[in-house]
């Protein structure tokens, strides 16, 4: 290759790719081995998701606020993921490029765990007052805590799917098998972790996690963690012990083959640039079809992130009408609340498995995937407003009772528990088709139009963050101006849900027919 714009032009194209791969991919049991680490990180994802916004409220912080917290896993997946790519392609460490990543990454969960579980406790040691509604020392330990939890899930997940394409060499089948197993057992650890999080008894297996400053609730989020870091080292060490990498050597991998050099500097120059920022810059490069792709996924996150943080919390306040914040009774229903949200969450990604099977299938059956994307949003849209109606249904059937001269009220009746995990469930639809079609329509789009697939994912990945960002600033105090709860922001994004469908049914082209309707690409949001 000579040097000039076609090297510039390819080397986006270079930037997803490893600087080698064996010749001979291993077998099908060590990818499954390798694949098996999404449970692990799946699960801690999915307690996340489910326990962690109330758990951040019992704390002492306010509900308007609890929204900034999560600002670190858009920030960490904007940033550290394409560093830590950009470094693991070119370790030359004896245990291989991928490996010790993956072994840190998991070192620095099980680290970031421990101290989100016992931060109550932390807190405590180090002066807080039992009497006091914000436990700060608490909140400082856990939100340290957190952010590590983030920033080492991103250090796994990237190492891991950089990993299964190593190994499975230039098999397409295999590395298609890869992909299937990483997103069947991401299904998995999704599973796993809401049935944990929904269950309210784990803490009587570790009696020692129930504390002074820990309440049931918190020791059942410290149990939950414990079986979190048990799955994610056992699955770990498995596959690491059984997957050995090769040194990597870049004398040994441009010996003698002068092009390559030149392509490796384009690649590694195209990645320091776009550290920089020359990925801001390219997006007057895109073509109208990914602009349009840009917006309708945009609105998308809009409509899906609130409910991400929230949908547990509404639970337990709105729906259950119990209260972070109150008598022992009182937090007691808005904990069961918490965890017949996870239930719901549970329902939701079984739903979420069978639907990622028949993307295919129901793209050919309603006549193309943009149509798809948009029904579905139509979909997100209405379950998003049908919380406002079971919000309400659930305020004018509540039943109360007087406990030593304290008004507490009962849980809602079985329909109104139906109505809302049925709405948990059926979200489940659409989170499958934002989880695959954005990725694959991104990647036909860059190749029909001669762009880099790394630059036009990397793109796609800025309308992911940046709604994602301006959910977690502005939902809360959004939530505040209109009387507190999370109604509010779960309204909003039902109207961006349905401008999401009408963008896609109406602006968004259909790939070209020779193109497959869905690409295998495995997407986590962390």
């Amino acid at each position: 290759m000579e040097s000039g714009e076609p090297s510039k032009k390819s080397s986006f194209q270079l930037q997803n790719q490893p600087p080698s791969s064996p010749s001979h991919p291993f077998s099908i049991k060590k990818i499954i081995f390798v694949a098996s680490i999404a449970a692990g990180i799946q699960f801690g994802w999915a307690l996340q998701l489910s326990l962690l916004t109330p758990y951040v409220q019992l704390l002492g912080i306010p509900h308007k606020w609890a929204s900034l917290i999560w600002l670190c896993g858009p920030i960490s997946g904007m940033l550290v993921q394409p560093i830590l790519g950009y470094h693991s392609d070119r370790c030359t460490s004896r245990f291989g490029r991928r490996r010790p990543f993956i072994a840190a990454g998991a070192a620095l969960v099980a680290t970031a765990v421990v101290l989100i579980g016992f931060a109550a406790d932390l807190g405590h040691l180090f002066g807080d007052s039992l009497s006091t509604q914000t436990k700060s020392r608490a909140i400082v330990v856990f939100v340290i805590g957190f952010w590590i939890l983030d920033v080492a899930n991103n250090m796994l997940q990237g190492p891991c799917r950089a990993l299964l394409a190593d190994i499975s060499g230039d098999d397409q089948k295999k590395t298609q098998s890869a992909n299937a197993f990483f997103s069947f057992f991401m299904a998995v650890g999704n599973v796993l972790g809401f049935a944990a999080g929904s269950y309210t008894h784990l803490h009587k297996i570790f009696p020692f996690t129930t504390t002074k400053a820990c309440d049931v609730y918190c020791a059942n989020l410290k149990s939950c963690f414990f079986f979190s870091i048990l799955l994610l080292l056992t699955l770990t060490s498995i596959a690491l012990s059984c997957v050995h990498e090769k040194p990597w050597s870049p004398e040994h991998e441009n010996a003698g083959n002068a092009g390559r050099r030149e392509i490796e500097g384009a690649a590694a120059e195209a990645t320091t640039v776009r550290f920089s920022g020359e990925i801001f810059g390219a997006l007057k490069e895109l073509k109208r079809p990914m602009w349009i792709l840009l917006a309708v996924t945009c609105l998308n996150w809009i409509a899906w992130f609130p409910f991400l943080l929230f949908d547990t919390d509404w639970m337990g306040r709105e729906v259950y009408g119990g209260d972070s914040v109150g008598n022992d009774l009182v937090l007691k229903l808005y904990n069961s609340g918490v965890h017949a949200g996870a239930l719901g969450l549970m329902l939701n990604s079984v739903l979420l498995g069978f639907t990622s099977l028949g993307v295919e299938l129901l793209a050919r059956g309603v006549g193309g995937v943009n149509k798809l994307w948009g029904m579905v949003n139509f979909l997100l849209a209405f379950c998003l407003g049908m919380t406002f109606l079971v919000t309400k249904f659930a305020e004018s059937s509540r039943r109360f009772i007087t406990v030593d001269g304290v008004i507490v009220p009962l849980p809602p009746p079985a329909g109104v528990k139906a109505g809302a995990l049925s709405l948990f469930a059926a979200l489940g639809i659409p989170l499958a088709i934002t989880y695959s079609i954005p990725f694959a329509l991104a990647s036909i789009f860059s190749s029909s139009s001669g762009a880099g697939q790394g630059l036009s994912l990397g793109v796609l990945n800025l309308a992911i963050v940046i709604p994602q960002i301006l959910v977690s600033l502005g939902s809360g105090p959004f939530d505040a101006i209109f009387g507190g709860g999370n109604l509010p922001a779960f309204v909003l994004g039902a109207v961006a849900a349905a401008a999401s469908g009408i963008f896609a049914l109406t602006l968004l082209p259909s790939p070209p027919p020779h193109v497959p309707a869905a690409k295998a690409v495995t997407a986590g949001f962390h």
